[in-house]
């Protein structure tokens, strides 16, 4: 049986790398603040307000997928959005990433969620794509101030070209065997 010891160094490594984007974060901060004195009030302002946006998006988010991972199948997902699902999986990925409102940052837990499930990387590059270009929302808003002709050849060209994105990606990456997602196997 293999036992799975901890070596001292690697713990103190994989902390350190999982810390590393708080502490780069609050040095490039601390940076701006120190590099602009006289705006510290509006950057400390912009700052918490940000931070209170993500201390109420992000635990409804955790919890949804939570209740997704325990509800929602790994054969559905791969079923629906695996690398046998197709068109039907991209036109899938559409229209999931479209219906939801919030930004963008939501989609990346969803994302990590359905690629845990079995979802293909053409199908996750169309979702995410989809969650930013393709909002229902700001489709009617277009409808109403630019008119029917642009909303359609907006969505028509960012449809071909989000599909055709996640397509070239999943070929470029199958080719180099990058693993995109090492903690997930």
């Amino acid at each position: 049986m293999k036992e799975n010891k901890i070596k001292k160094g690697d713990y103190k490594s994989k902390t350190m790398k999982s810390y590393a984007g708080i502490i780069l974060s609050a040095l490039i901060f601390l940076g701006i603040i120190l590099l602009f004195p006289e705006r510290k009030d509006v950057i400390i302002s912009e700052s918490k307000k940000y931070f209170i946006e993500m201390l109420l998006i992000i635990p409804p988010v955790m919890i949804s997928i939570g209740l997704f991972s325990v509800w929602v199948s790994k054969d559905l997902i791969s079923k629906y959005l695996g690398k046998e699902s197709g068109i039907k999986g991209a036109f899938i990925s559409i229209i999931v990433g479209s219906l939801p409102m919030g930004p963008l940052y939501i989609a990346f837990p969803i994302a990590s969620s359905l690629v845990k499930k079995g979802a293909s990387l053409l199908n996750i590059i169309v979702f995410l794509g989809a969650w930013a270009c393709l909002k229902i929302p700001q489709g009617l808003v277009e409808l109403k101030f630019l008119g029917l002709k642009f909303m359609i050849l907006r969505w028509s060209f960012s449809i071909i070209l989000i599909i055709l994105m996640g397509y070239i990606i999943e070929k470029i990456i199958e080719v180099k065997k990058i693993d995109i997602i090492p903690s997930i196997k």
